[in-house]
């Protein structure tokens, strides 16, 4: 089978496109003559012809040669794209030697796009693209060609697949797909600084032709970038561009295929290059000198100026820090930076005095925090500027001659006497005369006075130090001639100690001395106390009265420690004979004048174990039971009465409770028999009272009236009715009163008579109830 490839010109919109690379080719394309036969490429490509009987009998030799006629390499087509003619273009020709002209062969076209994108005719085999092809969309098709027989429609030769690859055009324009761009470069930067790199596509094939091959120049932005025409690298072509100067640049570039000649597509993008900030400028002073006045009496920390040096820079380029370097203020005077404003505040470190000082001269510095050293030629960055501070006059308050004083007074010290005194002055040059008072909020009790005058301070009650050590009251100082300056001072007073407390026991003490106990054995050991605090330290001297000096019976020790032991003379001690013994103790100090007192010790007579444990000190304890004690006894002699109480308690509830209500033998139950003749009444006199008073006898006392009678005057139980009865033999006359005298039960003609001695024995019962209560 062999393919011939056919076409017809080239329209007019594409031949200008294509005019210097596809002429030549066109024009050897137009020349060609209808059949072209392909140079044989793969063994396996090659399509055989003719029918396999007539093969069979042709030598080698001759096989050979019809191959070589017969066998063609035609398994690619080509076809431009975006050809858009008035008739469909012929893409190739499918043809076999076993077609003798006569129409009876019939070619048959499947694959991809065939029918619709593809037709072929199956009488002649030519193949005709119908639809205008896009590279860029599908580069190629695959198809299938076979030739069968037209009237029974069998395969005559084995079906051949070919290739129809669409050739690119150039039909596309570069595009840059992440354009616009921002870039940033230092200012100041060398020539040849890289910014960025921009990056542009085209459809087209860059395979075939120069239809993808780019070239970028730039068409605005000269002569401060440049960039590669291969690379689209953006550098800088200019050195030291300065931001303060100019801070944004926009760039267009232009990127254009067909490597950049005549003819070919081209597409642009903008390039936004900002210039980021270097510390290349220094700080300077908006003005060389500075003027400030400030009150003498201004507030230590207020803020009393500003000063501001200005840089071009920004952010941490421009930040500045502020020094006071010199002048005759540096000691009262500081400055520290704001870095948000970027200026230098002005405090006052130390109070002002008007009548001291009058000015003050600062030198103050503004230096660069952050310095590139690439720009240190430049000169230093900081800068100096001169500051003037005048002191204004102020009406100040009083000034003690001591930020705090301390007094000492002894407490025997005499009312009226001189304490101590303060002393203040007015600073201002008018010099008013200044009055002394005390706070009292600080002298609640008004122990002490002071002289207005003079500031002199007096006892006003006599002091203790045992209650109180420490005195600490204020002073205040007002000025005569303004009332509003007035300063205080706090005064501490401390009260000296004189010997007025005599010394005792330091706590109650009891001493338990054993019965079995042995002579020369320490009772107790006792200790004193002293109010008083003297230099030296407490010393105690202790001795017994002087008619107890020859006590028989004890005998005190003094111990290194400043305490006493009180010893037992003899043995042999018996509670029953003497149970307690009081032992008077002189005790003195060493103040001047020395001051004593006496203290009594109660040491009692105790039963002791064996190893000297106190056991009992009660004389009561022979009596009692041994290891009972006269409380243990009482507690259990308390519980016995509780539970003999309960148990009278019981029996007599249990006693009430089982006794019968009503006591009736039974021959005074047989006695309750009453006859009565009157005739009843039928159904009316049954309805005409509740049968349920009958049924619950402790109901009975309700009042209800009979229904079928409506009296004139109805009565109420009467409570008094038990009187009416007398006490005795309950005889049935008895009965029949308490029955009759009872208006709330009904007539007896109307109960059953089976029913009646049960009426006498609750009626019984109800009045014996009645009479209890």
């Amino acid at each position: 089978m062999v393919i011939c490839l056919t076409g017809g010109t080239m329209p007019e919109r594409l031949a200008e496109m294509l005019l210097d690379l596809w002429t030549p080719l066109i024009i050897l394309w137009i020349t060609l003559p209808p059949c072209i036969y392909m140079a044989p490429m793969n063994q396996s490509q090659v399509l055989m012809s003719g029918s396999p009987l007539e093969l069979n009998r042709l030598t080698e030799e001759q096989r050979i040669l019809n191959r070589s006629k017969r066998g063609w390499v035609w398994n690619q087509m080509f076809v431009l794209e975006e050809f858009s003619g008035p008739e469909p273009i012929l893409v190739g020709r499918l043809h076999t030697d076993l077609d003798p002209g006569s129409k009876k062969i019939k070619y048959i076209l499947s694959g991809d796009g065939a029918g619709t994108i593809f037709q072929i005719n199956d009488i002649t085999g030519d193949i005709h693209a119908i639809k205008r092809l896009d590279r860029e969309e599908k580069a190629e098709y695959t198809l299938t060609a076979q030739a069968v027989d037209w009237e029974t429609n069998k395969p005559l030769e084995p079906p051949s697949e070919f290739i129809i690859k669409v050739q690119d055009i150039n039909d596309n324009a570069p595009e840059f797909l992440n354009g616009p761009y921002h870039a940033t470069v230092p200012e100041m930067s060398i020539l040849g600084t890289s910014v960025t790199n921009v990056t542009a596509t085209d459809a087209d094939d860059p395979v075939y032709g120069n239809s993808a091959k780019l070239v970028y120049s730039i068409l605005e932005g000269q002569p401060y970038f440049s960039i590669e025409p291969e690379t689209a690298i953006i550098k800088t072509a200019l050195p030291n561009m300065d931001r303060e100067a100019k801070e944004e640049y926009l760039v267009v570039i232009q990127a254009k295929d067909m490597g950049g000649h005549s003819g070919g597509l081209s597409g642009t993008t903008t390039l936004t290059v900002t210039l980021t900030d270097v510390n290349d400028n220094p700080p300077k002073f908006a003005q060389s000198l500075y003027h400030f006045s400030v009150p003498e009496d201004v507030v230590l920390g207020t803020a009393i100026g500003r000063v501001k040096a200005n840089d071009q820079d920004i952010g941490e380029n421009a930040q500045s820090s502020y020094d006071i370097i010199d002048g005759d203020g540096t000691a009262l005077f500081e400055i520290t930076s704001d870095a948000q404003a970027q200026d230098g505040i002005i405090r006052l470190r130390k109070p002002l005095d008007f009548e001291t000082k009058k000015s003050y001269t600062l030198k103050v510095e503004a230096a660069n925090v952050h310095i590139d050293p690439r720009f240190s030629g430049r000169g230093p960055f900081k800068d100096t500027a001169t500051v003037k501070i005048v002191v204004e006059d102020a009406d100040e308050p009083p000034v003690f001659s001591s930020p705090t004083y301390l007094l000492e007074v002894h407490e025997n010290a005499a009312l009226n006497s001189v304490i101590g005194q303060v002393t203040a002055r007015d600073p201002d040059i008018t010099s008013s005369p200044i009055r002394f008072s005390i706070d009292r909020h600080t002298d609640l009790e008004r122990q002490f006075n002071i002289n207005a005058d003079d500031g002199k301070i007096t006892l006003a009650t006599p002091l203790d130090r045992e209650l109180s050590v420490w005195h600490n009251i204020t002073i205040i100082a007002t000025e005569i001639r303004n009332h509003s300056q007035i300063s205080r001072v706090p005064v501490a007073i401390k009260v000296l100690d004189v010997n007025d407390n005599a010394p005792e026991f330091a706590s109650e003490y009891e001493a338990f001395l054993c019965e079995n106990g042995k002579p020369g054995q320490v009772i107790q050991t006792v200790s004193a106390m002293d109010k008083d605090d003297p230099k030296n330290g407490h010393y105690f001297l202790y001795s017994l009265l002087p008619e107890m000096v020859n006590n028989p019976n004890f005998t005190i020790k003094k111990n290194e420690d400043n305490s006493l032991s009180i010893l037992a003379k003899h043995n042999g001690f018996n509670r029953q004979k003497q149970e307690v013994y009081l032992l008077p103790i002189i005790i003195s100090d060493s103040g001047n004048p020395p001051l004593s007192s006496t203290s009594t010790l109660t040491i009692r007579v105790c039963g002791c174990s064996s190893d000297g444990v106190v056991q009992s000190c009660n004389v009561e304890a022979y009596v009692l039971p041994i290891g009972l004690s006269m409380g243990a006894l009482i507690a259990i002699l308390a519980c016995i009465i509780l539970l003999l109480v309960i148990v009278v308690l019981f029996v007599t509830l249990r006693r009430h409770k089982n006794e019968p209500l009503i006591i009736k033998d039974d021959e005074d139950v047989r006695e309750n028999i009453i006859r009565y003749d009157d005739e009843g009444g039928g159904e009316e006199d049954t309805e005409a009272f509740d049968i349920a008073t009958l049924q619950n006898p402790d109901g009975i006392n309700g009042f209800l009236p009979r229904k079928d009678i409506k009296p004139d005057l109805q009565f109420m139980p009467r409570v008094g009715i038990a009187n009416s009865v007398v006490e005795g033999e309950k005889s049935h006359s008895n009965r029949l009163v308490f029955w009759k005298q009872d208006y709330s039960f009904p007539p007896l003609h109307l109960l059953p008579q089976g029913h009646k001695d049960k009426l006498y024995h609750t009626v019984d019962y109800i009045r014996d109830r009645w009479f209890y209560c």
